[in-house]
């Protein structure tokens, strides 16, 4: 991993700490600095920490629910900052040749622009499916050594001493491991996480780019009517194996009609949409049946303490947002990053603290903006869209507003990883 080249400015997170760091040892020449990980989870989050965690020495388990592993969801946008990890483990020439460059967020609201940021020239956001991503990181950590076990996941149980094993519901066991990392998302059965959940969500789906559609294939297009309607248009790339371009088609619902969904007429909906927004009316005509949009529900929360003892939470097992500022898929892979970097520089018992440490201040204040961000766009508030509309829209072009949007954008506002300075 050392001396990687890292292309993008806004990788100087990684191009000053993991460059700098040795090499990975083996056990034998460490007394025991390489460990048996389990991994519960085939998200973007556990692939990459197994890739990572492959490639410095360490011998990593993946236990997935699914018999066989696959991608949920529709479209989303791996930052700069999420960009220089893929970098790092090796991935990032096959998922820039795969996904769309972001250069522009734009939203109108009443023929007002009341979104514009716009990110460094030599950095823009890189939109995939989510699909292609599963496919580039999977890829990477089989590539790695990474172990694979399919079959319904139940538990992380403690053995005697400081290991643990995976239980799986057909009573088989994998382990023991030195440390088990749930990387199993929102749907944990380990974490302690409480989130609060938001009362809008959103439908997802995805559909060929349409050959005369006249909005740019490099922004993120949104539309608003005050906060209560958004629609988007997010350009995703290709494919694995199919190089069709496409686009992330999005609707934003209150979460008490999202359960309703499946019996939507989508024929009234698509006429409602377009009316709506008609530049969208050519991404909507391949959309036929209700299934083909997938209900989206989101929660606020994050846990003070991000591990256990042999037990560490990553990606939405640990921390879950609105996706209003994008950083789902970021946040996940600095944390496999942050914890790589921490097994790497001391013994177990420190590194899961210093993990937590690396990760703290920037996931506090990506979390703070996230829920002072989302109501602007996705609430029922009369008051807030007025804010935003006349008040912080102008000023947000205002110098030196410009550039602190695309910093927190790019997920570089503050360092992602706090330190990597041993204690």
């Amino acid at each position: 991993m050392r001396g990687k080249a890292l292309p993008h400015k806004a990788a100087y997170f990684a191009s000053r700490t993991i460059n700098r760091l040795p090499e990975p040892r083996h056990k034998a020449q460490t007394g025991g600095m390489t460990h048996s990980i389990g991994i519960i989870g085939a998200g973007i989050g556990g692939l990459a920490a197994a890739t990572l965690l492959a490639q410095s020495g360490h011998r990593v388990t993946i236990a997935e629910r699914f018999a066989t592993p696959q991608p949920v969801g529709s479209g989303l946008v791996v930052q700069p900052v999420g960009m220089a990890v893929l970098d790092a483990l090796g991935a990032g020439t096959t998922a820039r040749a795969l996904g769309a460059p972001i250069r522009r967020m734009r939203g109108l609201a009443n023929g007002r622009v009341v979104l514009g940021v716009d990110y460094r020239a030599d950095a823009p956001g890189m939109a995939m499916h989510r699909a292609a991503l599963f496919a580039v990181l999977w890829d990477a950590a089989i590539a790695a050594g990474v172990r694979m076990a399919t079959g319904a996941v139940a538990n992380a149980a403690p053995l005697s001493g400081r290991q643990r094993c995976i239980t799986r519901i057909d009573a088989a066991s994998l382990g023991p491991f030195d440390l088990v990392v749930d990387a199993s998302g929102a749907g944990s059965t380990l974490s302690p996480l409480t989130a609060r959940t938001l009362r809008f969500g959103a439908i997802w789906g995805h559909v060929p780019w349409p050959e005369f559609s006249t909005l740019p294939t490099d922004h993120l297009s949104q539309r608003y009517t005050a906060a209560n309607r958004m629609a988007g248009i997010l350009p995703i790339g290709c494919l694995p194996d199919d190089p069709t371009p496409r686009a992330a088609v999005f609707w934003s619902l209150p979460a008490r009609d999202l359960a309703l969904w499946p019996s939507r007429d989508i024929t009234a909906w698509r006429a409602d949409v377009a009316a709506f927004w008609p530049d969208i009316a050519p991404f909507l005509t391949t959309l036929r049946h209700a299934d083909q949009m997938t209900p989206a529900r989101y929660t606020h929360g994050t846990l003070h303490r991000p591990y256990a003892q042999s037990l560490a939470f990553i990606g939405d097992a640990a921390h879950r947002a609105s996706p209003q500022l994008g950083q789902g898929a970021n946040m996940a892979l600095l944390d496999a990053m942050a914890l790589t970097l921490a097994l790497r520089a001391g013994p177990l018992a420190d590194a899961l603290p210093h993990y937590a440490h690396m990760r703290r201040w920037h996931l506090r204040v990506y979390q703070t903006m996230s829920a002072v961000f989302t109501p602007m766009y996705q609430s029922e508030s009369r008051i807030l869209p007025i804010m935003r509309d006349h008040f912080l829209a102008p000023a947000s072009q205002v110098w030196p507003m410009p550039g602190l949007l695309s910093r927190l954008v790019s997920g570089d506002l503050v360092p992602p990883l706090a330190s990597t300075r041993w204690p």
